[in-house]
């Protein structure tokens, strides 16, 4: 979209939130870049350039603005619907894979070479996978350094710098600022988050509103595996197996004082998040993958406009703007958990799968609430004992299958697997069937044209709304529903009463 500049100008001058995390804004006489919503004066169109990334605009020489925080607004949306080379590679640069295996794993991890990867990411971003991740470290940087009280050497070394001099550098360049002012004003903002408590980071993810947060935050709820994921004190907890260790997460729907609509649906404007890790280096990685488990990226706006242009969802749409796909921090755990759920109700998969967790995951070394367990590696899941499975021996072979798939890497489902050849291997399992194929596309890959057709309530929402048969579906859902159909699989669940689509009270 940078390079629509009438387009961008427009955005711009209206200040339209929108766009935030589409391109950012630079100001040759300033050398700031910004989010296209800043509360600023727009300046004048002659000094403007756009950018698609924050790191290609860090890399032209620009500095983040200190009014509208560009580093910190919501991710481009354009990675949901591909399924290419290059957003292939910003799913694996968000979840670490640069810092923790350098480029070379990056381009190991995608089939072509280091050259290539580059060409193809500074082509289409404007800087290429070093640029990337160096610019998430900064935001990493920020993120603790406003968020906690540790000594500035602990700070770089969390947010994966290899020196405290490359990390003073950095932070200086990319905000105007020494780390130490960047900690002195945000502790002099009326309501700065603390850190949470000991041990704890306090963050807010930001969303690209509409946000709907009743069937994202209600399916985590109702699914949740005891001792892996719950729901208190209104928010959704759960463990996280991450590189350097075990973590913990806590988010929960936010809503800003007078920034509810009152003639609309519930919604929220951010996301509160409470992390506590084993290893600071994974800060950004576990973002990165609280944002996967929301959908926080996806761009509401071209969803419903496509939906709610259709005669059967439009009036869905239209009531309740905004919803998003619930996914999942881990493509094994949801591929598991979607077979163990294979024609059995909810409560029963909850049951399955927290006794796989008691039987084989280990242990938290400080249980937080109900949360005692990780949930177990593809590896550990090897050692099932398939006569100790209450499930039908059909299933039993099947799970057994799937796990020896995950745990030697013939199924891959990390975050920059390829969706097509993901799902030829998943179909390949004798016993996986098309419904775990398409929640394991939806929920695993993020892919958002999945489309459960086979699932038992969309099947009831579909007659609801006049189409009883599921060829009838299935043909109206890709006329139609494409290439947004796991969101309309959203709405069509909503029809129904069940515990998915509603917060917990």
């Amino acid at each position: 979209m940078h390079e629509d500049i009438e387009a961008c100008v427009r955005a711009v001058q209206s200040k339209d939130v929108r766009f935030d995390g589409w391109f950012f804004t630079a100001v040759t006489t300033t050398r700031i870049y910004c989010r296209p919503s800043c509360p600023v004066v727009p300046p004048k169109v002659a000094h403007m350039r756009f950018y698609p990334s924050a790191a290609a605009a860090q890399q032209a020489g620009y500095r983040a603005c200190k009014r509208c925080r560009p580093d910190a607004s919501p991710g481009s949306p354009e990675w949901d619907p591909r399924a290419d080379t290059v957003a292939r590679g910003m799913r694996l640069v968000a979840d670490g894979v640069v810092d923790r295996e350098g480029v070379r794993g990056l381009a190991a991890r995608l089939g072509y070479s280091v050259r290539q990867v580059e060409r193809l990411m500074t082509a289409e971003l404007g800087a290429g996978p070093l640029a990337l991740a160096r610019a998430q470290r900064a935001q990493t940087a920020r993120v603790l350094i406003e968020t906690t009280d540790l000594a500035m050497g602990d700070v770089a070394f969390g947010a994966g710098f290899a020196s405290i001099r490359s990390f003073n550098e950095t932070v200086q360049m990319v905000f105007a600022s020494a780390p130490t002012e960047l900690r002195r004003r945000a502790r002099s903002r009326p309501g700065s988050a603390g850190g949470g408590g000991a041990g704890w980071l306090s963050l807010r993810l930001a969303v690209r509103r509409p946000f709907y947060a009743g069937n994202l935050f209600g399916h985590l709820a109702a699914t949740a595996v005891p001792g892996v994921e719950e729901w208190r004190d209104g928010a959704y907890w759960r463990t996280l197996r991450l590189p350097g260790g075990a973590g913990v997460v806590a988010l929960a729907p936010g809503l800003d004082e007078g920034s509810r609509d009152p003639a609309g649906p519930p919604g929220a404007d951010h996301v509160e998040c409470r992390l506590r890790l084993a290893d600071l280096r994974d800060l950004s990685t576990a973002i990165a993958r609280c944002r996967r488990l929301l959908d926080l990226d996806a761009d509401p706006v071209a969803i419903d406009g496509v939906l709610g242009a259709d005669a059967v969802l439009g009036p869905a749409v239209r009531e309740v703007p905004g919803r998003r796909v619930p996914r999942s921090v881990d493509g094994d755990e949801m591929a598991v958990r979607s077979v163990l759920g294979q024609q059995v109700s909810t409560a029963a998969a909850r049951t399955h799968a927290a006794r796989l967790v008691v039987a084989h995951a280990p242990r938290l070394d400080t249980p937080v609430g109900g949360l005692t367990h990780l949930w177990p590696a593809s590896e550990d899941l090897r050692q099932i004992d398939r006569d100790r499975l209450a499930l039908p021996r059909a299933r039993r072979a099947t799970l057994a299958a799937l796990v020896d798939a995950l745990a030697s890497g013939s199924v891959d489902l990390r975050p920059g697997a390829d969706w097509a050849r993901a799902r030829a291997s998943l179909g390949a399992i004798p016993g996986v069937g098309p419904w775990a194929v398409e929640t394991i596309a939806m929920r695993a890959l993020g892919d958002p044209d999945a489309f459960v057709a086979t699932d038992l309530g969309v099947r009831a929402a579909g007659a609801r709304l006049g189409l009883p048969r599921r060829a009838e579906l299935a043909a109206h859902a890709a006329a139609a529903w494409r290439p947004w159909r796991a969101y309309a699989v959203q709405h069509l669940w909503s029809t129904s009463d069940h515990a998915v689509n509603r917060i917990p009270a």
